[in-house]
């Protein structure tokens, strides 16, 4: 067990390598088949320890930016929480292996694994999963395809064959399995070279305009009223090169999340601001905004600024994060005084979720909006696009992160829902990273961090879905059925073999050997034990 454990932890830390900043997605498929051959043959108890071993070894690594820019104590709650989900999976893949067709079991139970964490509890946390690490790989056009959670479940299915193939027999078993490996993978890439592309309608001219963050660049609260001002000098510098015939005219602006950290409509002075942007500019802005929504709450909102009409339709943040936006169990934290100092002490309002389902109209155009963390998210962008969205945009503020390797993990996922949704996405960025990323996962232009800059590019407008938004939300929930009827599959199996009769008068007994493995033994009632 102790050798076991040693390897799945070592292991997970292979996977968190596989993401930015290191980003070499090979090593997903490996670090799986590591996976399932340290759980094959255990308990299910046995099967936790060593998955909850690989959950630490990936998690911490891959989220350590929390660490630093949002404290210690956070990341190591949330890793931990992360951690024990792979623990689950670990006592569930230890009785899936009972099954014939064990690694197909075993894909189904880590997408289930997979989609669970990242939507549960609260709203979960997307951060790692195995579709988001495959952008530069001839995997990724399989996004248009499957989506992420399908690709989660293709690389799954690969890793596990993997580890199929290395406890093959010499011989026809193991000519079989690897054959088998060719074919998964040779199916899994057809759709590189049968990309699936979407229609277009049309055309737009879009500035994405990163303002930069006064100061060190880390604290968006230590000067907000710097922040959207950067924001309206750069609109308006951009509105100046407009006139002089140096960059064309964009038929709408997108600033980030936290352009303006007050509520404009509360804010005369910022208010003013904004009003002087959209004048010089003379297209709508979508401005983000924190909206108060009463004495005890906030909105984060993407807003629609029209130069002759003013503000116009929002869309709030879907996904707010727990204690970075809001504090769960409020109550029992402030009467344990955990609120009175720290990052707690921050927030002073908890952010309510957004539920909006239709695509902003800016200048003509069906706009599906994201706001930061909503971009590894599923629901919102998918039932925008299903509305009619024809272009995607991310207005984010990633200050906080600005020296961490959250920022290149947030725009690699950008990356891939680029793909998925077959439509060009438009990021925008406090400080970094801005950019324009086309259907194909391609980085049309981007911001460095930590400076002001302002990007336009035409993009083209795509109608209607592609597969992998139709099939994306349906995986999930088709894996997690097939797990049950897997794990009920496997214990019968584990229960038949302790009391099967062999030759009417044997039957078996169960013993534990010290490496925690499983022994049977058949005894009989008159040709003695064997």
């Amino acid at each position: 067990m102790l050798a076991r454990t040693l390897v799945a932890l070592v292991a997970g830390a292979v996977l968190s390598l596989a993401f930015e900043p290191v980003a070499i997605a090979y090593l997903m498929p490996l670090s799986l088949a590591a996976l399932a051959l340290t759980t094959r043959g255990l308990r299910a108890r046995s099967g936790f320890l060593v998955g909850l071993a690989f959950g630490i070894g990936f998690y911490f690594p891959h989220i350590s930016w929390m660490s630093s820019s949002i404290g210690a104590a956070a990341w190591v709650s949330l890793a931990g929480i992360e951690a024990l989900f792979h623990g689950l999976f670990g006592a569930a893949a230890a009785v899936l292996h009972r099954l014939r067709a064990w690694p197909f079991w075993l894909a189904g139970a880590w997408l289930t694994m997979e989609f669970t964490r990242s939507t549960w509890p609260f709203s979960g946390m997307p951060w790692g999963r195995l579709g988001f690490g495959v952008v530069d790989t001839p995997l990724a056009p399989a996004l248009a395809y499957v989506g992420v959670n399908g690709v989660s479940l293709i690389v799954a299915t690969i890793g596990f064959v993997v580890a199929r193939l290395l406890l093959a027999a010499p011989g026809d078993e193991r000519l079989y399995a690897a054959v088998g490996l060719v074919g998964l993978t040779s199916v899994a890439v057809v759709p590189s070279v049968v990309p699936w592309t979407l229609p277009t309608r049309a055309q737009a001219t879009v500035a994405a305009v990163q303002g930069d963050v006064p100061g060190a660049g880390n604290d968006i609260l230590e000067d907000f009223r710097g922040v959207t001002q950067n924001h309206v000098d750069a609109t308006v510098a951009l509105a100046r090169d407009v006139t002089e015939g140096l960059r064309p005219r964009p038929d709408f602006v997108v600033w980030p999340e936290n352009s303006t950290a007050v509520d404009p409509f509360e804010d005369v002075s910022t208010n003013a601001q904004i009003e002087t942007a959209v004048a010089a500019i003379g297209v709508p802005i979508m401005v983000g905004a924190i909206v108060d929504d009463g004495p005890d709450h906030i909105l984060n909102q993407g807003i629609v600024w029209d130069p002759e009409t003013g503000a116009g339709e929002r869309y709030t943040k879907r996904h707010p994060v727990p204690m970075g936006e809001y504090i769960p169990f409020r109550g029992v934290f402030e009467w344990a005084g955990l609120t009175e100092s720290g990052q707690l002490a921050r927030i002073g309002r908890d952010m309510r979720s957004g539920e909006r389902t239709m695509p902003l109209e800016v200048a003509g155009v069906p706009v599906a909006d994201s706001i930061c963390f909503d971009i590894a998210y599923d629901d919102g962008l998918a039932v925008q696009q299903e509305n009619g969205a024809e272009l995607l945009t991310v207005q984010t503020s990633n200050a906080s992160f600005i020296f961490t390797d959250q920022i290149e993990q947030q725009f690699a996922m950008t990356r891939a829902r680029a793909v998925e949704s077959g439509k060009y996405v438009v990021v925008a960025a406090t400080n970094g990273v801005s950019g324009v990323i086309a259907p194909d996962g391609t980085v049309v232009d981007r911001t460095q961090r930590l400076t002001q800059e302002v990007l336009v590019e035409t993009v083209d407008l795509r109608t209607g879905l592609t597969p992998g938004v139709r099939v994306g939300g349906v995986l999930p929930l088709l894996s997690a059925l097939s797990s049950a009827v897997g794990l009920l599959l496997g214990i019968r199996a584990y229960r038949g073999a302790l009391t099967e009769p062999r030759n009417g008068s044997l039957t078996r007994r169960r013993t534990r050997r010290r490496d925690g493995r499983d022994e049977l033994h058949e005894a009989g009632s008159g040709a003695g034990d064997r």
